[in-house]
């Protein structure tokens, strides 16, 4: 019990110098290179060890925000900077930490709905999917996804488990949006030994639709996620706040 609270301790210190080194970095706009203050420093700054300042260094290295450069210091990336970022638990990993393993995969006629989604005919197929995700070899997601069988004749295990989105640039596509959205959850009985997790265990259920350039959907998926955090730095958006007050 003791190990654990001082472990949770330790993620909760790392997780604040993260998002508060984070914040510094946006709230600065002085032109030209920047740099963040050497390891010692910050561990002194923050009270805490340097292996948590080398940790909470390491993600925003790891979502394009820093680089440490031997020998020259930390450099903050100012292209990162100057754009809006989102990243997530999952997308702030590399992809040597991140695998997949395929649980079902067959090819179907698409119901109403995915007719509409991706506006096909009743008789054209789709593939329908079901793969988990394993981060540093833990399953975190479990994730139901359909694409048209037409864009996608040749549909693999392969692929699937690999990225999609490298597969589906492979065809020749260009990928301009993903719609998604979040809804909390709990894990059913079915997830729960999927994942090898406790069932009724608080969950994200994350809806996703992938659109290609030029409007068309090549993938519609549902996501299950025991282990979601998400962080964004985005634009205040001033007018969204004046029609929330008129409406």
């Amino acid at each position: 019990m003791f190990q654990r609270k001082g472990w949770e301790a330790a993620m909760k210190k790392r997780d604040f110098v993260t998002q508060d080194l984070l914040s510094k970095i946006y709230q600065h706009s002085t032109p030209g290179p920047r740099k963040l203050p050497p390891e010692r420093q910050l561990a002194e700054e923050y009270g805490v060890s340097r292996f948590t300042i080398r940790q909470a260094l390491e993600k925003l290295v790891s979502i394009g925000v820093v680089s440490i450069v031997q020998g020259s210091g930390i450099w903050i990336n100012e292209q990162a900077r100057n754009s809006p970022l989102v990243y997530n638990s999952i997308t702030e990993k590399s992809f040597d930490r991140i695998s997949f393993r395929l649980l079902s995969l067959h090819k179907k006629l698409p119901d109403r709905d995915e007719q509409q989604v991706f506006g096909l005919g009743p008789d054209e197929f789709i593939w329908q999917f079901c793969r988990l995700r394993l981060v540093d070899s833990q399953k975190v997601q479990i994730e139901t996804s359909r694409m048209p069988a037409k864009d996608f004749p040749d549909l693999n295990q392969k692929a699937i488990e690999s990225s999609l989105q490298q597969y589906v640039l492979s065809k020749g596509y260009r990928i301009s949006h993903l719609l998604t959205r979040y809804q909390a959850i709990v894990v059913n009985k079915e997830q729960a030994q999927l994942l090898e997790c406790r069932k009724g265990q608080p969950a994200m259920q994350i809806s996703n639709r992938g659109i290609l350039e030029g409007g068309r959907v090549y993938e519609i998926s549902d996501i299950v996620d025991i282990n979601y955090s998400c962080t964004y730095v985005i634009p205040f958006n001033h007018d969204n706040l004046v029609r929330r007050k008129s409406s």
